[in-house]
């Protein structure tokens, strides 16, 4: 008989968050309901970054000096700890980046970038076909338009459905021989919607092509195992999971990045330099030229302790419930439409809606006036608005320090909302 699932005790998490205790002014709270843009760090994470800075900041890998091996120790420590933490068949997959977008990038690039030494598995040219879907972030999106330009590529994509899932109807016709990328987002950063893995995967793998996956919303919000996933690279970004601003992770495949051609060249890198012609060190250092973000890896990895001291699957279901919450909340609103699933296990907390005849930035504002901090706009994803003929949406998004009456704050702000907007 398994053990009981343990409940979060979300008052204790707040204590951990300095920022939740700041008042916008002297009658507001804040209520934090943005954190698929961006989310708060606990002060662990922030400790763990003071500390190093305070005593053992230093350029990593270079010095043979004692402060030099403290850095790297740290720096490596954190690659260790991030592989762990996502069950990485090894450190050397883990790549810090700037941010997921460049982690897509650094791929994307890597892909168009090959000669004649680069297996053809690894190599997008002209006549190959690039598909990803129709619900994209920007990020994993213009990075495959931008290869698919250079190298004479076709970017075809699948579809986003009525019900705002994607529609695999086609799948079997969109996936062809020529096919080399399948890239797609885990969990739809506008929709919440959740991508079966599993099946894009099969397709994939039906025909040779690559899987890419975009975790930048999932990774903080459910467990995430590399090791069973199937895919052969993952982005992801720190901020989002509780960690510092500029850090991110390319997971790859190890035999995929050894002989991936890097995107970014210079000092850190190599393995041997000449005059007329370098070669290049083994993954991951072949990806991180230059000074890499020592405090912000070392941060990331005390976000990680942080999330694994929580247990990933109670995250999970704690926020599952303040979704189900939300959007049963705002169906019950007048005027108010929800872009994406209802209450449903296969959507995540991300809950995007319109106000009919409101802009979202009209909404945004008076919910701001009100302590309550959402996200407004297309959300870096223009395509999939089209699709359903809006300018763009209103996004609450939740974080494990989300209580239940934040969520009744959104609804009843969004009710005033409305009264507001039916006096003008």
């Amino acid at each position: 008989m398994s053990a009981p699932r343990r409940v979060l005790d979300i008052e204790a998490i707040r204590e951990d968050f300095p920022i939740l205790s700041r008042r916008l002014d002297e009658d507001t709270r804040l209520i934090y309901l943005d954190g698929g843009a961006t989310s708060q760090r606990p002060r662990q994470v922030i400790e763990a970054e003071v500390a190093y800075v305070e005593h053992d900041h230093a350029a990593v890998k270079r010095g043979a000096h004692r402060m030099a091996e403290a850095a790297t120790d740290a720096y490596e420590g954190a690659r260790d700890r991030v592989a762990h933490f996502f069950g990485a068949p090894r450190p050397e997959e883990i790549v810090f980046t700037k941010n997921a977008t460049e982690a897509l990038n650094v791929l994307a690039y890597g892909l168009g970038n090959g000669d004649a030494t680069t297996p053809d598995h690894l190599r997008v040219r002209d006549g190959d076909e690039i598909l990803v879907t129709e619900m994209e972030h920007h990020a994993n999106l213009v990075p495959w338009q931008e290869l698919a330009r250079r190298t004479g590529a076709r970017l075809r994509w699948i579809p986003v459905a009525d019900d705002f899932t994607l529609d695999l109807t086609e799948l079997d016709s969109l996936v062809t021989e020529r096919t080399r990328v399948i890239a797609f987002t885990h969990q739809s950063n506008v929709l919440g919607t959740l991508n079966p893995v599993a099946r894009l995967v099969e397709a994939a793998r039906s025909v040779g092509a690559l899987t890419v996956l975009d975790a930048a919303q999932s990774a903080p919000h459910m467990p995430l195992d590399l090791s069973t996933l199937g895919v052969d690279f993952v982005a992801l970004s720190g901020h989002k999971m509780l960690g510092p601003t500029g850090i991110g992770v390319l997971w790859g495949r190890f035999e995929h990045l050894a002989e991936l051609p890097p995107a970014l060249t210079g000092g850190s890198m190599i393995e041997l330099v000449e005059m007329e012609r370098s070669t290049y060190a083994e993954p991951p250092a072949r990806f991180e030229p230059g000074t890499p973000p020592i405090s912000q890896a070392v941060g990331l990895a005390a976000a990680c302790d942080y999330l694994d001291a929580l247990g990933m699957e109670q995250i999970a279901a704690h926020e599952q419930a303040l979704t189900d919450q939300a959007l049963r909340g705002l169906l019950g609103i007048e005027s108010v439409s929800i872009i994406g699933p209802g209450p449903s296990p296969d959507r995540t907390g991300a809950v995007s809606f319109t106000l009919s005849g409101r802009h979202p930035h009209d909404v945004g504002q008076v919910l701001d006036s009100l302590g309550i901090e959402v996200r407004v706009g297309h959300h870096c994803a223009w395509p999939l608005h089209r699709r359903f003929g809006i300018h763009g949406t209103t996004r609450a998004s939740f974080s494990v320090h989300t209580t239940p009456t934040e969520v009744d704050a959104l609804i009843e702000g969004v009710s005033r909302t409305v009264e507001f907007f039916r006096t003008l």
